[in-house]
C-alpha cells in the first residue's frame, strides 16, 4: 500500500533516476569515444556505461511496480462500487445485462490500462525534456536551445493527434457496448429465437453490430498509426537538427560564426542525449491510445459512480409507509406518470396497466434502481426510503449455481432450514421439493428445469424470507394455473396484514384482492 499512497512522489523520483542513468550512459559513450581517439583506456567509460544501464533498469522496474500496484488497487475499489451500483443502485436509465458487464469489466480494464501505461509517463513527459535540456546546456547551450525550440511543433502535433484519437476511442467504446448488450441478450433468448425461426434476422443484427465494431476499431488504429507517424517525424527532424549542428560545428562548416567552441567529447555527449530529450514524449505518444480509451471509459462510467454516504444515511429511520409524489419516468419509447400515492405500513396495492406501460420501471424507481425524471420517493414521515427496507420479487429473479435452498436463502443467509422449508411450502414449491430432492435440489444460473412460475415463486419466497417491510412484486401470478394463482393471491393478502406490498399485475383476481388499484 505504500506504493499506492506515495505513487505521485515515487514515480517522478524514479524518472529522475532514469534520466540520471541516461546521462551517465551518454557520458560513458562520449568519454569512451574520446579515450579511443586519444589512445587512452576505455575502462572508466565502460564503468559509466554499465552504471547508467543499471540505474535505468532499476528506474524502469520501480515505475512499473508502483504504477501496476496503484492501478490495481484503484481498479478493485472502482469495481466494487460499480458492481454495487449496477446490481442494486439507482441508474439513470435501463441497461441490459451485456452492457452492465461491458461497463464493469471492459471499461474498468480500459481505465486500469491508462493508469498503468499513460499516467506514470505523463509526469515524465512534462518534466523530463526540461531536465535533459538542463543537463545538455553546460556541454552545448545551442543544442539545448534547439531542443527546446523544437518542442513547439512536437506539442502541436500531439494535440492534433490526441483530439482525433479521443473521438475515435469514444465511438469504439460505444460500439463495443452496443455489441455486448446485443450478444448477451440474444444468447439469453436463444430458445425463443430458434422457436420463431428468427436465426437469419438475428444473425444479420449481430453481423451489422460486429461490422460496426470492426470499422470503429480500424478507425482507432488508423488514427493511432497516423499520430505516431507525425510524432516520429518531428522527433527524427529535431534530432537531425542537433546532429547537423554538432557535426558542422566540429568540422568548422557552419554557415554562420560559431556561437560556442564544441569539442569531440561534449559533441558526442549532446548527440547521445538528444534522443533522451524526446524519449518521454515518444513514450507518451505510444501510450496515448490507452489514455483516450481510459478517459472515454471513465466518462461512460461517470453516471454509475456510487455514492456510499447517501446509502449510509438512509438506514436509520424505521419504515412507516411509502409516499410517492409526482413520480415521472421518461425513456425512449416510454413515459410514466406523474404518479402520486401513499401506502400504509401494512397494505396491498395493485399497479395495473397494459404491457409496456411502465409497471416494472415504476417498481424499479421505488426500489432505487432507476433515477426518476421528476418526483420524490420517501417514507410517509418524509425520511428517505432505505434500500434495506425493500424486497424485490422480480419476473425473472436472480439464480446462482448451487442448491435450491441456497437460492431461497440468498436474502436471509441466517434463516434455518425449517424456516426456508416453511416459506417454500407457502409459495407453492412443495411439489418441487418433494419430487426433486428437497432443498438440496441442484440449480444453475439459468434455472434449467424450472418453469417460469416456479422461478417467480423462488423470488417471492426470497422476498418473504428477507423480512423487509416493503415488498415489490412484479407479476407474481403470471405463468401459474388458476389454483396456484389463487394460492399466491391469498398469501399476499395474508402478508399484507403486517407488510406493505405493491404488486404490478394484469391479474383481475389479484387487483380485486388489493386495497386499491393504481392505473398507469
Amino acid at each position: 500500500m505504500i506504493y499506492v499512497k506515495f505513487a505521485r512522489v515515487l514515480i517522478p523520483g524514479a524518472w529522475l533516476v532514469d534520466i540520471a542513468g541516461a546521462a551517465l550512459f551518454a557520458w560513458g559513450v562520449a568519454t569512451g569515444v574520446g579515450a579511443v581517439a586519444e589512445g587512452g583506456s576505455p575502462a572508466l567509460p565502460a564503468a559509466w556505461i554499465l552504471g547508467g544501464v543499471v540505474l535505468r533498469a532499476f528506474a524502469t522496474c520501480t515505475v512499473d511496480r508502483i504504477a501496476v500496484t496503484a492501478a490495481q488497487a484503484a481498479s478493485r475499489a472502482r469495481r466494487a462500487g460499480l458492481w454495487q451500483r449496477l446490481l442494486g443502485g439507482r441508474l439513470a436509465r435501463l441497461i441490459s445485462s451485456g452492457e452492465s458487464a461491458n461497463l464493469a469489466l471492459d471499461h474498468n480494464t480500459a481505465i486500469e490500462n491508462r493508469d498503468v501505461r499513460f499516467s506514470p509517463i505523463r509526469i515524465n513527459a512534462v518534466v523530463g525534456p526540461l531536465v535533459v535540456a538542463a543537463i545538455v546546456a553546460p556541454a552545448s547551450w545551442v543544442a539545448a536551445a534547439i531542443m527546446l525550440g523544437t518542442l513547439v511543433p512536437f506539442t502541436l502535433g500531439m494535440i492534433l493527434a490526441g483530439t482525433a484519437s479521443r473521438r475515435a476511442a469514444e465511438r469504439q467504446l460505444a460500439a463495443l457496448g452496443a455489441l455486448s448488450g446485443l450478444f448477451v441478450d440474444r444468447v439469453t433468448h436463444l430458445p425463443l429465437i430458434r422457436h420463431f425461426g428468427a436465426e437469419a434476422r438475428i444473425g444479420r443484427q449481430v453481423r451489422t453490430a460486429t461490422g460496426e465494431v470492426a470499422r470503429r476499431t480500424v478507425s482507432v488504429l488508423r488514427t493511432a498509426f497516423l499520430s505516431n507517424a507525425v510524432l516520429e517525424f518531428f522527433s527524427a527532424l529535431s534530432i537531425a537538427l542537433v546532429a547537423v549542428y554538432c557535426g558542422f560545428s566540429l568540422l568548422g562548416l557552419l554557415p554562420f560564426p560559431a556561437p560556442e567552441k564544441l569539442t569531440l567529447v561534449p559533441a558526442f555527449f549532446v548527440l547521445a542525449m538528444a534522443p533522451e530529450f524526446y524519449l518521454p514524449m515518444r513514450r507518451l505518444a505510444a501510450a496515448y491510445h490507452e489514455k483516450q480509451l481510459g478517459e472515454a471509459a471513465q466518462q461512460a462510467l461517470a453516471p454509475f459512480e456510487e455514492t456510499p454516504t447517501l446509502l449510509k444515511a438512509r438506514k436509520a429511520a424505521p419504515f412507516d409507509g411509502l409516499h410517492v409524489e409526482h413520480l415521472a419516468l421518461a425513456f425512449p419509447g416510454l413515459a410514466v406518470g406523474p404518479l402520486h400515492f401513499e401506502l400504509e405500513p401494512a397494505d396491498l396495492v395493485a399497479l395495473s396497466g397494459p404491457t409496456g406501460s411502465g409497471k416494472t420501471s415504476t417498481l424499479a424507481a421505488i426500489a432505487g434502481q432507476l433515477v426518476p425524471t421528476l418526483g420524490h420517493i420517501a417514507m410517509r414521515s418524509g425520511q428517505p426510503l432505505a434500500p434495506d427496507a425493500v424486497a424485490w420479487a422480480a419476473q425473472r429473479p436472480l439464480l446462482v449455481t448451487g442448491t435450491l435452498g441456497h437460492n431461497l436463502a440468498l436474502a436471509a443467509p441466517q434463516a434455518t432450514e425449517a424456516e426456508v422449508l416453511a416459506v417454500a411450502e407457502k409459495v407453492g414449491l412443495g411439489d418441487v421439493l418433494a419430487r426433486r430432492g428437497g432443498l438440496a435440489m441442484p440449480v444453475d444460473h439459468a434455472g434449467s428445469g424450472l418453469s417460469g412460475g416456479e422461478r417467480r415463486r423462488i423470488g417471492l419466497a426470497r422476498a418473504i424470507l428477507s423480512a423487509r417491510p416493503l415488498i415489490l412484486c412484479d407479476e407474481p401470478t403470471a405463468d401459474l394455473d388458476a389454483a396456484s394463482a389463487a394460492m399466491i393471491v391469498a398469501l399476499l393478502r395474508e402478508l399484507s396484514a403486517e407488510r406493505c406490498i405493491l404488486v404490478a399485475t394484469h391479474d383481475d383476481a389479484l387487483i380485486r384482492a388489493a386495497r386499491r388499484e393504481i392505473k398507469l
